[in-house]
């Protein structure tokens, strides 16, 4: 049973409570590089600046490097109050993260920590996790029938051994099990994410939601799959969000579901929908000063600011009031360099019918660019984004190619406004 100090962090754990995740940021540490599995659709991409999902990190830090890390940016980000390690490989397989919980413990008392796992070293790990004022846990369970689990496990290392196959997802599952239980009864918050693969595990999890509920999980989080290249599923196809949607509707009989998540990287930072990871880049490695100064702030030379309505950095797919994510790239019409993605919730606020309220946050998100490009506009947000000063073009097709034609517009734009 949670006590009463963690019933108070919970509201405003961005991830396990859906109110806090507009008013409070997070901070995820990548200081655990190992991993004790391998799953079939996981590519830990580490030094990748223009994708977000788990695994994808642009730095991997010391334990001291991100404590450093997270004085520097609580200044610049007050609304900071969670502190995650999730990766880019297992929190539990790494010393790092120990370490590192302990330092943080230590310097940010009044931070709330969080850690993510395969689960595979939970149940020895429970306590220690608790003793360091732990009190959330994420647990990635995608199965929890070993006929299943097999198809999206390839390999499990342990006690120095290689298992695959049907030993290696039993050995997981037991594991599993066991730590979200020991989890649950120590009186942490476990989140339980599953990760859905049409035609291998869909069918399946209704059973594995009603079966953690019972072992004690707060929250389940259904995520799509992502088809990774380099990965056994790079060829399999992502659910639709229709059939994600319906799936977690008939779970939500049994179990708490999350359904603001952003399936974020493993260094991200801010707002669940406002991933600054990159304006901190090289942060914490590098050394944290002026030089890493927010990006808008350090363009250079030649270069303006283009924000894409993308929702994969691959084409301009989007309006500006439905589009799923503006990316962020500095450009000098010749070449681009990728900035930042900030998602934007078109499913919550359409379905409230706030169409005008979205997109007031729409404008709010792109202040500070010099151009936006766009597959279309109405007149209220044009009207709008002409008063701050921000250039539109409409555009369909590659990314690429629009961001640098928008971005040599802007250049002579701008030139001939200042001249």
């Amino acid at each position: 049973m949670a006590d009463d100090e963690t019933l108070r962090m919970l509201s405003s754990h961005p991830c396990y409570n859906e109110e806090a995740h507009r008013k409070y940021a997070r901070m995820h540490l990548p200081v655990a590089p190992r991993c004790n599995i391998q799953c079939n659709y996981c590519n830990r991409k580490y030094d990748c600046s223009n994708e977000s999902r788990p695994g994808v990190t642009s730095d991997i830090l010391s334990p001291e490097e991100a404590a450093d890390k997270i004085a520097y940016v609580r200044e610049r980000i007050p609304e900071l109050k969670v502190i995650g390690i999730a990766g880019p490989g297992d929190a539990l397989a790494n010393d790092s993260t120990f370490e590192t919980l302990e330092l943080v413990k230590e310097r940010f008392p009044d931070l709330t920590l969080c850690i993510s796992t395969n689960g595979l070293m939970l149940p020895e790990y429970a306590q220690r996790l608790y003793d360091l004022n732990v009190r959330f846990v994420t647990v990635t369970m995608n199965a929890c029938d070993p006929s299943i689990s097999e198809k999206i496990y390839s390999t499990v290392i342990w006690d120095g051994k290689r298992l695959t196959g049907r030993p290696a997802a039993e050995k997981l599952l037991d594991r599993q099990l066991e730590g979200i239980k020991k989890s649950a009864d120590l009186g942490m918050l476990v989140k339980v994410n599953i990760v859905m693969i049409p035609e291998i595990n869909q069918d399946h999890i209704p059973e594995l939601v009603r079966k953690v509920k019972s072992l004690g999980a707060h929250i389940v989080n259904i995520l799509p799959l992502i088809p990774v290249e380099g990965t056994r599923f790079a060829d399999l196809r992502a659910p639709t969000p229709e059939e994600r949607k319906r799936l977690m509707d008939e779970c939500s009989v049994d179990a708490k579901m999350m359904r603001h998540c952003k399936q974020c990287r493993a260094d991200a930072i801010g707002m669940l929908s406002d991933d600054r990871s990159a304006e901190f880049a090289g942060c914490g490695k590098k050394g944290c000063g002026p030089a890493k100064e927010r990006i808008s702030d350090i363009m250079g030379k030649g270069e303006v600011k283009v924000a894409a309505a993308s929702s994969d950095g691959e084409s301009i797919d989007g309006g500006f009031g439905n589009t799923e994510a503006f990316r962020f790239y500095a450009s000098d019409g010749e070449t681009a360099r990728f900035l930042r993605e900030v998602r934007m919730d078109t499913d919550s606020q359409l379905s409230l019918g706030k169409h005008a309220d979205h997109v007031s946050r729409s404008v709010e998100a792109i202040k500070g660019a010099d151009v936006v490009v766009v597959r279309e506009i109405g007149h209220k947000p044009s009207d709008e984004l002409e008063r701050l000063g921000i250039i539109i073009r409409i555009a369909k097709g590659d990314a690429l190619t629009a961001i640098l034609k928008a971005a040599s517009d802007a250049k002579r734009a701008l030139s001939g406004k200042g001249s």
